[in-house]
């Protein structure tokens, strides 16, 4: 990637004593240009400056020079009006002159207002935008599909997919500077503080719900696309975009070049490269981290909460007790209290064998006496007794190894009566136990979440893989209505099959379930 290099002159106008008048001409020649006014004379730019909130006093000598300043700048760019009609000498040379905008002009004011925008915008990680990508993706890949799409339809779509991935770049980028700050800030008030931090952990864990299935979407949508052609794509768009040719060179290439390089960004937010993990797995990575500093933070945060005071002001108070205790011994036993050194608790330890400890012996020739872990830390003598009996467990062992057979018999029944045995209509079932129908309503739940195939077809499984339902896209409008003990269902009327993995399909069937 080639570096960026700015025109030095670029940004002067935006220093120096007369920065505010020169930010505010500028602002004024864009508002112009917002309303297809491209050309201002000296009398129509003091107009625009009063419109955008310049009240200072401006002689025509000023602005004059302030025009020039910006024109030397390039800036502004300066031609004559030839079709204006002129009622004397000074209405020609007041109104001869218009002033427009150069591109480096319109370039350095998009810079400022951008710049200022970044300043007061918030960052977010707005699952939204994933999901506006993935639908997105989604028509391109059905506009190829089809092939007989509009280009203006392939060239829009485009257009607002690149749109989403730099709100979701920008977004990002500004959320994790803000985030990075808040890791390290230290708020001055722990209410507000600790409100923040909270509502920052449930927001991000809120982002990483479903974000790999988000994800791997995406993921999908990119590949079928480059399987068709990434350059097909582009040159579909690029018909569609009906670009004019008014400087006479032919904008294709480099609008091409563009759409490229921004595919690639797309590629490397969802897709490795080069054994590079997707951006979004890093992204991921981040918002984990963060939400266990934060909560690492939080716990810091509750844990002096629980505190009422510290260890200095501790030995403060207890130096305050100290001073007002009149007797030597409520002194002794203030200290023994606060720091644990009462008197010994193992004097009264004898050893095992009394024989070898003379009755005259000193204590500093007699064999130690072990004193135990236990009365060494809560104070209290070891007592040994009979070990406690081990409980029999194969009751309760047995109990629940029937129980689980009999659920996973239940299990079996409950697939066994949902096997179609061929495609059929969901109306076909009528009525259902309760437990069949939440079984049937666990597959179809998953086939809908699924992401179709090039013919419309869903599929979905169950847990263990055993089981597979295939979800037919519905050919007319008819509802389903089925009936358990506990209510009604309503729904579309879809053409599923529900089989064991690995049995092929026999074609449509007019039978019900069994």
């Amino acid at each position: 990637m080639e570096p960026i290099r700015v025109p030095p002159e670029m940004f002067r106008f935006t220093s120096g004593d007369r920065a505010g008048l020169y930010v505010s001409m500028l602002h004024a020649f864009g508002e112009a240009n917002e309303r297809l006014v491209t050309a201002l004379g000296i009398d129509d730019v003091r107009d625009r400056l009063r419109s955008i909130g310049w009240l200072d006093a401006l002689e025509d000598g000023d602005l004059t020079s302030a025009l020039d300043q910006l024109r030397s700048w390039n800036l502004l760019d300066v031609s004559q009006n030839h079709v204006q009609n002129y009622q004397s000498a000074g209405d020609y040379e007041r109104r001869n002159l218009q002033y427009s905008l150069t591109r480096q002009g319109e370039a350095a004011l998009a810079g400022v207002v951008h710049a200022m925008g970044v300043l007061v915008a918030a960052g977010a990680l707005q699952t939204a935008v994933l999901d506006a990508i993935s639908d997105r993706l989604g028509d391109l890949v059905a506009e190829l599909d089809s092939g007989t799409g509009s280009d203006r339809r392939v060239f829009s779509t485009l257009t607002e997919l690149e749109a989403h991935l730099e709100a979701l770049r920008s977004n990002t980028r500004a959320f994790n500077g803000e985030l990075q700050r808040l890791l390290r800030v230290d708020g001055t008030d722990l209410e507000t503080f600790h409100e923040v931090k909270a509502s920052t952990v449930a927001y991000l864990e809120e982002f990483l719900t479903n974000l790999d299935h988000r994800a791997h979407a995406i993921a999908g949508h990119l590949r079928r696309l480059e399987a068709h052609g990434v350059s097909l794509l582009h040159q579909r768009a690029l018909l569609g975009a009906d670009l004019p040719r008014l400087s006479g060179a032919d904008p294709g290439p480099a609008w091409l070049e563009r759409r490229r390089a921004r595919w690639e960004g797309l590629r490397a937010w969802f897709l490795p490269v080069d054994d590079a993990p997707p951006r979004v797995d890093e992204l991921r990575q981040v918002a984990r981290r963060a939400v266990i500093t934060l909560l690492q933070v939080l716990d810091r945060i509750t844990e002096s909460r629980r505190r009422a005071s510290s260890a200095v002001a501790d030995f403060r108070e207890l130096a305050r007790w100290f001073t007002v205790l009149p007797e030597q011994t409520d002194l002794h036993r203030l200290f023994s209290t606060v720091f644990g050194l009462s008197s010994s608790r193992h004097a009264h330890l004898t050893h095992a064998d009394p024989e070898l400890v003379g009755s005259s012996a000193s204590w500093a020739e007699s064999p130690p006496v072990e004193v135990s872990l236990l009365l060494r830390t809560a104070g209290r003598t070891e007592r040994f007794s009979r070990t406690g009996r081990v409980r029999d467990v194969s009751a309760v062992r047995a109990v629940r190894a029937r129980r689980a057979a009999a659920e996973r018999a239940e299990l079996e029944a409950a697939w066994d009566m949902l096997d179609t045995g061929g495609i059929v209509r969901l109306s076909s079932f009528g009525h259902l136990d309760h437990t069949v129908f939440e079984r049937l309503l666990e597959l179809l739940g998953r086939a809908l979440a699924a992401s179709p195939d090039r013919s419309g077809v869903r599929r979905s499984s169950t847990a263990d893989g055993r089981i597979e339902m295939v979800l037919y896209p519905p050919t007319d409008r008819a509802a389903a209505r089925l009936t358990t003990g506990h209510g009604r269902f309503d729904g579309p009327d879809y053409e599923i099959e529900i089989r064991a993995v690995g049995v092929r399909s026999v074609g449509r069937v007019s039978g019900g379930a069994r």
